[in-house]
């Protein structure tokens, strides 16, 4: 076998790992959230480990998603104004920056902040759990680590994410409404007028369903990194790492399949109001 063989066939063997891997992590993964679903419906976890994870997830992001909101807000007017006024359209930067906070920029910021701040923290706090053996010893006391420790994180990124979203939409008009009207000096009844016209309950409502499935990924995902961590400080930083990559990449992933699902639904329920504001 000459050595271009030999070479070929590695590369072959390096992909069909990768392939198996990648299939035994989704397979793992898959299992994970069914036994995490299966034991939030079984039985709801008590109020005195709910609390601390609610507070841990929509309290304490609450300053970091309300400042970076009100930062894109002036982002977007930054950006924006100078293409739109040399079309003659300045007035409708309103619409332009509110539609996209609602429907795309607001949900997507609320997760990667949570993502960032609170799925590495779970990873490390449960990947350090599972080097120091704690969870194996809550398994031999008879508790289940999925239901004390997994279902209480689930429910408080599920639940308290569309907060976090509407803080982050908020954050974002006054932003974007601040420096427009008072930095840039567009008309205030015009920035206003038009964004009522356009940003419609469905806009919002669109921006809602999306945050609830990426507050559930970024708890299945962290959970799991903690739960399957390596031994060692190494570990734990690899799972906390490993957390917030894998949970911002299915973030954007699920954002692309929801984005076509949803419209898809608009069209199909309202097509005449679709094609007179572009899908929504």
């Amino acid at each position: 076998m000459t050595w271009l063989e030999e070479a070929f066939f590695n590369w072959i063997a390096d992909w069909g790992t990768l392939g198996i891997e990648f299939t035994i992590a989704v397979g793992d993964m898959s299992l994970f959230a069914l036994r995490t679903m299966r034991w939030l419906f079984n039985r709801l976890p008590k109020r005195e480990t709910l609390v601390p994870n609610f507070y841990q997830v929509g309290v304490m992001s609450l300053p970091v998603v309300a400042l970076t909101g009100t930062f894109i807000g002036m982002v977007l007017a930054v950006q924006s104004y100078f293409q739109f006024r040399q079309l003659g359209l300045e007035t409708r930067l309103g619409a332009v920056i509110n539609m996209t906070l609602v429907r795309e920029l607001g949900p997507v910021l609320a997760a990667t902040m949570l993502a960032g701040r609170v799925g590495s923290a779970m990873a490390a706090e449960l990947g350090t759990m599972r080097v120091t053996e704690q969870i194996d010893a809550l398994d031999a006391m008879g508790t289940n680590p999925i239901h004390y420790l997994v279902v209480p994180r689930f429910l408080a990124c599920v639940i308290l994410i569309p907060a976090l979203t509407v803080m982050a939409d908020f954050m974002g008009f006054v932003g974007g409404y601040f420096y427009s009207v008072n930095i840039l000096g567009i008309d205030q009844h015009y920035y206003m007028y038009n964004s009522e016209q356009f940003v419609q309950s469905w806009d919002i409502f669109y921006g809602l369903i999306k945050s609830v499935f990426f507050g559930g990924t970024i708890a299945l995902v962290s959970c799991h990194r903690g739960f399957h961590c390596e031994p060692g400080a190494e570990g734990v930083g690899r799972a906390a790492t490993a957390a917030f990559v894998y949970s911002f990449v299915f973030i954007l992933a699920i954002d692309l399949a929801l984005g076509i699902g949803l419209d898809s639904i608009y069209n199909t329920i309202w097509p005449d109001h679709a094609a007179n504001f572009g899908g929504g």
